[in-house]
């Protein structure tokens, strides 16, 4: 593309015409043709043909005009009918992440083989058949939101609407409301997949659709991050200090930093992480400066034991151990850091040794293979060959989101678990699949148990929610063994 700088040939372009151009471009996507196609795939000792349609749904605004266009890959079922057959759709987070991870790497026909360790494979890269695919069960249909892959609004306007956590739960509630339409799907079982920021949505989207008359059947958590307290290390908030520790010490312990009977197994780690911080840990936080010489001393040791930082740093921390600390201390004398998003990952540090964060070990390693292999499945097999290029992560839509909610009464950090709750009230055949990964320290573990005990439902409701563990990081799905875990759970779950 053209640069739009000012020369004597080409004067300054206007807001006007940069408005003019996004408009154009979003429309120009809404008026390409739907591109189809056709594969196979066997499951569970069955061949299972599907058609592919990939298509721009509109996102209409209040007066009906379009305001952005959203990519939908769908694979559909040949010869069923359509009202017998569920349909998920499935959507990663960022939030300015596109589907490719959900898409190539646990659910779709196709997936992206990548090592096991959580180390960077070799090139080529390339998809073939995924013996483990949900497409046993449902058609798919993967949404990329606005301004991830090829999605756009159409506006400034639009953008700053939908770059937000109840705009983008609108934008893609109409999405699929488009789609079941366009698609004669109304009378399908409906079940959402969402991972990461993508359940935070999710959890959302349980409840809006619930208002726009879907019905949801189910709705498959991926590494939740519907509660943010639990997640983001700030000052006042001590509650991800305590819900990170079981991941630290699991963690610590794959890299034989424990010593003793800590350092027999990962569940042996992981059951005194989580004793300490019932028992002891919790409160020694929450009281402060009010703890005692006798108490902090006991506590900053157990700390020591339990993460395998030296006991000075975690007094030099006043007990508070976060993320950013873990993944650069933990294997400083071997000059590594930690992986956030897979923790048995590790990468060398400068020669400095800075603290600063230049990249995570744990998503480098897959990125470039995933992108470079979903542009050539694109291009080759679903007949989506672009030139623009395939938002995979935005960091513009990152740093642009707007986190507050539209209920002036929400103060403090986003959180669409009481949407969640409110939604399994509400609809009492809705069923949630939660799956973590141990290894995972974007979304632990032992946050995802804290946020799932606080749902605002009472037991009988509780019942119709599961949580699942893989010995994995975030995305769990590229250890072969938790692949296959991951589809058994979710067959187990749907009975």
């Amino acid at each position: 593309m053209a640069s739009a700088e000012a020369t004597p040939a080409n004067p300054a372009a206007t807001p006007a015409d940069a408005a003019k151009r996004m408009k154009e471009h979003m429309e120009g996507l809404l008026a390409r043709p739907a591109a189809q196609g056709s594969g196979a795939v066997s499951l569970g000792g069955r061949t299972f043909d599907y058609r592919t349609h990939a298509s721009f749904v509109p996102v209409a605004g209040a007066d009906g005009e379009p305001e952005a266009a959203v990519l939908t890959i769908a694979y559909l079922l040949d010869g069923a009918v359509p009202a017998e057959r569920p349909v998920c759709f499935a959507f990663n987070g960022g939030p300015g992440s596109a589907s490719i991870w959900l898409h190539l790497g646990a659910l779709g026909p196709k997936r992206l083989v990548v090592p096991d360790d959580g180390s960077m494979p070799q090139a080529p890269f390339a998809v073939q058949d995924n013996p483990h695919s949900w497409f046993e069960h449902f058609d798919l249909v993967f949404i990329d939101p606005p301004h991830t892959g090829w999605s756009v609004t159409g506006s400034e306007a639009a953008r700053k609407k939908m770059l937000s956590v109840d705009g983008d739960i609108d934008a893609l509630a109409e999405v699929m409301r488009s789609w079941l339409t366009r698609h004669k799907r109304w009378g399908s079982p409906v079940y959402l997949a969402g991972e990461s920021y993508g359940t935070t949505r999710g959890a959302g989207l349980a409840d809006k659709l619930q208002v726009l008359g879907v019905s949801l059947s189910g709705l498959i958590l991926v590494s939740c991050a519907m509660d943010l307290q639990t997640l983001v290390f700030a000052p006042a908030n001590d509650l991800p200090y305590a819900l990170f520790l079981p991941a630290f010490a699991n963690v610590a312990q794959f890299h034989g930093l424990l010593q003793g009977p800590l350092a027999a197994s990962p569940e042996a780690a992981r059951a005194a992480a989580e004793a300490f911080v019932q028992e002891e840990y919790a409160s020694a936080l929450h009281a402060g400066s009010r703890l005692s010489e006798r108490q902090r001393t006991r506590t900053a040791r157990r700390l020591s034991e339990l993460t395998g930082l030296p006991r000075e740093l975690v007094e030099e921390k006043n007990l508070r151990i976060s993320d950013q600390t873990f993944f650069f201390e933990a294997l400083r004398p071997r000059g590594l850091i930690v992986g956030r998003l897979e923790a048995r990952s590790t990468g060398p540090m400068a020669a400095s040794r800075t603290r600063e964060w230049e990249f995570d070990p744990g998503i480098e390693a897959i990125a470039a293979p995933y992108t470079m292999a979903a542009m050539a499945y694109f291009g080759a097999q679903l007949g989506l060959g672009m030139e623009a290029r395939y938002q995979v992560i935005n960091g513009e839509v990152n740093r642009g989101w707007n986190w507050n909610r539209g209920d002036s009464s929400r103060m403090g950090f986003t959180s669409t678990s009481p949407d969640l709750a409110r939604a399994l009230r509400r609809n009492p055949h809705l069923k949630v699949l939660a799956a973590s990964g141990r290894y995972d320290l974007g979304t632990p573990y032992s946050a995802s148990d804290w946020s799932l005990a606080q749902l605002d439902a009472p037991a009988d409701v509780m019942q119709r929610v599961q949580h699942r563990y893989y010995d994995a990081g975030h995305m769990m799905y590229t250890r072969q063994a938790d692949l296959a875990k991951l589809k058994a759970d979710l067959s187990g779950w749907l009975g």
